[in-house]
C-alpha cells in the first residue's frame, strides 16, 4: 500500500464506525432489491436501468472495504460486501490484486501492477494484427465501455485459471470461498421476476460504466508520482465511484473514506496537482470529449524497451 498516507488523515478512531458509507450500502442493496422485485413488473428496461449504476455502486463499496470501511472490522466489511453483485470477481482477488496495484512505485508496469492496462512491448508485437485492433479499440474510451468487459473479464479469467494450474492455492482459495455468495447472488436473482439474460446485461452496462473510470486514473510516466490522474468531477459518475476520480488524493491516503476525499482535495489542489504533475481533467465531460474516439494511450508501455 502507498507509503503517502497522513496519519492524522486516517481513521479518527479504532472504534469508529463510518455511518455515511453504511447508509449507502443500505442504499445500494435496497436499489437492486428494487430491480430485482418491483421494477420488472413495470418495465424490465427500467429495471436495468436501475440495476446498472446500483452494481456500479456495489463494486466501489467493495474497494472501501477492502480499504478498511466502514468499521474497523476486516471480516465486518467483507461480510457486508460479500455479495458478488457483478458475479465475476470473488472478494479475496479484488482485495490482493487491488492492494498490490497500491505499489505506486510499480504502477502502469505490465506485470508488477495487476491493474495497468497497457502491455509489453515484445508481447504487443507478438499478437495478430486482429487482436492489435481491437485492443487499439478498446483504448478509446467508446471501446472501453462496450468492449472493455468482456475483454476484462475474460482476460481476468484466464489469468487466474493459470494462477489456478500452477498451484497458486491462494488464487483457488479465493474462487473456491466465492462459489457459496455466487450460488446465493444467483439464487436471489432466479426468485426474482426479473430474467437471468436482463441482469447480466445490468452486470455488462455496471462494468462498463467502471471502466470509465478506470480508463485513464493512471498514464505512462517517468517518474511513480505522476502517474495518477484527478478529475474534478463531482457529478453523478463521482458519486458512483465514492470519489475515486480524486484518484492521486485516494493513492496517497488510502485509508481515508471516500467522502473525506473532496475536503481534502479542495483543501490543498496545488499540493496533489503539484505531486501528480498536473495530471489532472476538469470532469468526466471534458474525458468524454478528448477520448470518446480517440484513444489516449498506446497499448504497448511507452516507456519499456520494444
Amino acid at each position: 500500500m502507498s507509503a503517502l498516507s497522513d496519519p492524522a488523515q486516517d481513521r479518527q478512531s479504532s472504534s469508529d464506525v463510518e455511518w455515511p458509507t453504511l447508509a449507502v450500502i443500505a442504499l445500494c442493496y435496497a436499489a437492486w432489491l428494487l430491480g430485482l422485485f418491483a421494477l420488472p413488473h413495470l418495465s424490465l428496461w427500467m429495471a436495468i436501468a436501475l440495476l446498472t449504476p446500483a452494481l456500479a455502486l456495489h463494486s466501489s463499496l467493495t474497494h472501501e472495504a477492502i480499504h478498511g470501511h466502514p468499521t474497523p472490522h476486516a471480516w465486518l466489511n467483507a461480510l457486508l460486501l460479500v455479495l458478488p453483485l457483478t458475479l465475476f470477481v470473488p472478494y479475496l482477488r479484488f482485495r490482493d490484486l487491488h492492494l498490490a496495484h497500491h505499489h505506486d512505485e510499480v504502477l502502469t508496469d505490465p506485470y508488477d501492477d495487476p491493474e495497468s492496462n497497457y502491455l509489453d512491448p515484445a508481447v504487443w508485437k507478438g499478437m495478430s494484427r486482429p487482436v492489435q485492433l481491437l485492443l487499439q479499440v478498446n483504448n478509446t474510451l467508446a471501446g472501453r465501455i462496450l468492449l472493455g468487459p468482456f475483454i476484462g473479464i475474460a482476460t481476468f479469467l484466464a489469468r487466474d485459471l493459470r494462477a489456478i494450474r500452477a498451484g497458486e492455492a491462494g488464487v483457488l482459495r479465493a474462487w473456491v470461498l466465492h462459489l457459496p455468495p455466487l450460488v446465493l447472488t444467483l439464487a436471489i436473482v432466479a426468485l426474482s421476476p426479473l430474467p437471468m439474460a436482463a441482469f447480466l446485461i445490468a452486470v455488462w452496462g455496471a462494468f462498463g460504466i467502471l471502466k470509465i473510470r478506470t480508463f485513464l486514473e493512471h498514464r505512462a510516466h517517468e517518474r511513480a508520482r505522476g502517474r495518477t490522474v484527478v478529475i474534478e468531477d463531482r457529478g453523478p459518475l463521482a458519486f458512483l465511484f465514492l470519489n475515486n476520480n480524486l484518484h492521486v488524493v485516494h493513492h496517497m491516503h488510502p485509508r481515508v473514506a471516500w467522502y473525506r476525499l473532496p475536503a481534502l482535495y479542495r483543501a490543498r489542489p496545488d499540493h496533489y496537482l503539484a505531486r501528480n504533475d498536473g495530471y489532472r481533467y476538469r470532469s468526466y465531460a471534458q474525458v468524454f470529449r478528448a477520448h470518446f474516439l480517440r484513444a489516449k494511450d498506446p497499448v504497448p508501455h511507452p516507456l519499456r524497451p520494444g
